[in-house]
């Protein structure tokens, strides 16, 4: 299969040893770090359409997320503790110290907002500007669940259900899974808007039994210690200490139910963002309205 090399021309890749196992990465671009975390199901091929024109003004640092992609898949043991969103935020650290960039701007979508926002809670000083893509915090999520969400993230509770039942069931035909999940999340539907390459790429990842496990093993920690500790911060009053911006689709998961920008008030209370045309999916569905939306805000213009 491809290396993914023609989808990100001019970039270097690279290989770094955390505590979580190596982490694959791309970097390249000029200017102070900027880095860029994927979600789920995908990997730092989300970033393909949006890095040229980031890395005019950005260093870019673009890994792919312990067990997603080609990153080390950790063994998630009883605790889970390799997919906690602490322990994936701690991995991110090592890999930008590794790289010589003690402090840095961060821009993360779904599972890698998630890794985001929980780095800087758990760093403060670390993150000069936090980015955030169509997420609202996990604690509003299982907190707020109702009917209508429910239906609308039911990966949610389906991959949090214990070992084996959702890998077993996601191996019975790993590509359909991916594809119709993908496409019920974007506002066409459908996938017109994934490149082939990285489609190839996400399908390639969760056929691999050691990727679906690591997945599940992401949800399963996001509804367990991930939950209790966004709840250990809002009872402690902790708040994020660098300035932060949400986009979200106007189809996409945060459009629906509470406010995006009141669902972060408690943990970032000057967070400033906007909608934007598309679903889930920001960068590969509307890489330029996204693009308009948080660059004013990274260059420290908005």
């Amino acid at each position: 299969m491809t290396d993914l090399a023609d989808l990100f021309p001019g970039f270097d890749s690279h290989y770094v040893d955390t505590k979580a196992g190596r982490i694959f990465l791309r970097w390249g671009g000029k200017g102070p770090p900027l880095l860029l975390l994927h979600g789920f199901p995908e990997s730092h091929a989300m970033w393909h359409e949006v890095a040229p024109k980031l890395s005019e003004s950005f260093t870019l640092v673009m890994p792919d997320l312990p067990g997603y992609g080609w990153s080390a898949a950790p063994e998630p043991g009883e605790d889970l503790f390799p997919y906690t969103k602490r322990a994936m935020a701690a991995a991110m650290v090592e890999v930008m110290e590794h790289l010589g960039f003690s402090h840095f701007n961060l821009m993360g979508h779904d599972r890698g907002a998630r890794v985001g926002y929980r780095l800087g809670l758990d760093n403060p000083g670390r993150l000069d500007r936090l980015a955030l893509l169509d997420i609202i915090p996990t604690y509003v999520m299982w907190h707020k669940m109702d009917r209508a969400r429910a239906l609308q993230v039911y990966h949610w509770s389906f991959l949090a259900q214990p070992h084996p039942l959702p890998e077993k069931l996601i191996a019975g035909h790993p590509a359909f899974f991916l594809d119709w999940t993908m496409a019920s999340w974007t506002a066409a539907k459908d996938l017109s808007a994934f490149d082939a390459r990285a489609m190839a790429y996400y399908r390639a990842a969760i056929s691999s039994p050691d990727r679906a496990m690591a997945m599940c093993a992401d949800y399963r920690a996001g509804a367990t210690f991930d939950l209790a500790h966004d709840e250990a911060d809002l009872a402690a009053g902790r708040t994020l200490s660098c300035p932060v911006f949400l986009a979200w689709g106007e189809a996409g998961i945060p459009s629906r139910g509470i406010s995006p920008l009141d669902a972060w008030r408690a943990l970032a209370p000057d967070i400033t963002g906007t909608a934007v045309p598309g679903g889930h999916f920001l960068c590969e569905e509307a890489p330029r309205p996204t693009l308009d939306a948080v660059l004013p805000f990274l260059l420290g213009d908005a």
